[in-house]
């Protein structure tokens, strides 16, 4: 299977909601058909978009897996499922890995290993979530700080006679006949933080929304508020830049851990023996509404 570029979806456009219009003895091409999907993968995806907004439906959990003789060391994902930023589910249905040694290396030798340098931090308490924060976790001296993310892809899958497309006249070629809702893990290790910016995903809303403290009425303003300016004006249809995408990233990449690998003092740096730490808390939770009924006593 081959990875069709980002682009190449149409929602990733966000078309407006245009559905074909069919009439007796009317002349129909590919386009039509894929114009059809496209409206209703581009309606369902707008509602899980304003709905939701992009984060951990379900799963999703990140974990170290030591090295053994038999396997390689890994960060692992488990079994799970999302929503991304243009709303499109993004399910991983059995767990995924990456080789950490192998991701070290090529990220040594891309540039010599100066991105590596610029990742790693001293003081690292300053990137964790508030829970791993609160449990008192120890931190390394020094480690290259770097973000799991998910991503949607598309797959193609299998092939199937058709006309040749383009200046061909061929009768026998063949083309894609199905593509497959996939996914794309990367690890990215993240440069240019500092005790003013984080790189983790801000909450939607204003912060008195989630505040015990404050009063009724102040937190229904303060929904109301976030509910009216939740529309994004923008005229060219692209994604804005969040704080958790560094730059060159897929704006409609989900953010789901951060991992800490512990690292010396040279430069480059090289791994120390410290076995690295995943903090798996500052991700963009979407609860189902079972969960939000129960915490709430209905």
């Amino acid at each position: 299977m081959s990875i069709q570029a980002n682009e190449a979806d149409p929602l990733s456009r966000q078309p407006r909601a245009e559905r074909p219009a069919y009439a007796t003895g009317m002349l129909l091409d590919a386009q039509d058909f894929t114009d059809e999907q496209t409206y209703h993968r581009g309606r369902l995806a707008r509602a899980l978009a304003f709905l939701a907004g992009g984060g951990t439906l379900a799963g999703l959990a990140v974990e170290h897996v030591p090295g053994s003789e038999t396997q390689a060391e890994q960060i692992r994902v488990r079994p799970g499922v999302a929503v991304d930023r243009l709303g499109r589910l993004v399910e991983l249905p059995r767990s995924a890995c990456l080789r950490l040694p192998r991701w070290f290396e090529r990220e040594q030798s891309v540039d010599g290993g100066d991105t590596l340098r610029r990742a790693a931090y001293g003081d690292v308490g300053r990137f964790v979530s508030a829970r791993m924060a609160q449990a008192g976790t120890v931190l390394p001296a020094r480690a290259v700080v770097a973000d799991v993310y998910l991503r949607f892809a598309a797959c193609k899958v299998g092939l199937t006679p058709s006309f040749a497309a383009g200046p061909f006249d061929a009768l026998n070629a063949v083309s894609t006949s199905r593509l497959r809702d996939a996914y794309e893990l990367q690890l990215v290790p993240r440069d240019g933080l500092d005790d003013d910016f984080d790189g983790l995903p801000q909450r939607p809303g204003a912060p008195v929304v989630g505040d015990a403290q404050a009063d009724a009425d102040a937190r229904r303003d303060a929904v109301q508020d976030a509910v009216l300016a939740g529309y994004p004006v923008s005229g060219n249809g692209e994604l804005a830049a969040l704080p958790e995408h560094p730059p060159g990233m897929d704006r409609s990449a989900v953010f789901i851990a951060r991992v800490f690998i512990p690292v010396g003092e040279g430069t480059p740096p090289e791994r120390s023996a410290d076995v690295p730490l995943v903090d798996n808390w500052s991700r963009r939770f979407l609860p189902p509404m079972g969960l939000v009924g129960q915490w709430l006593g209905v």
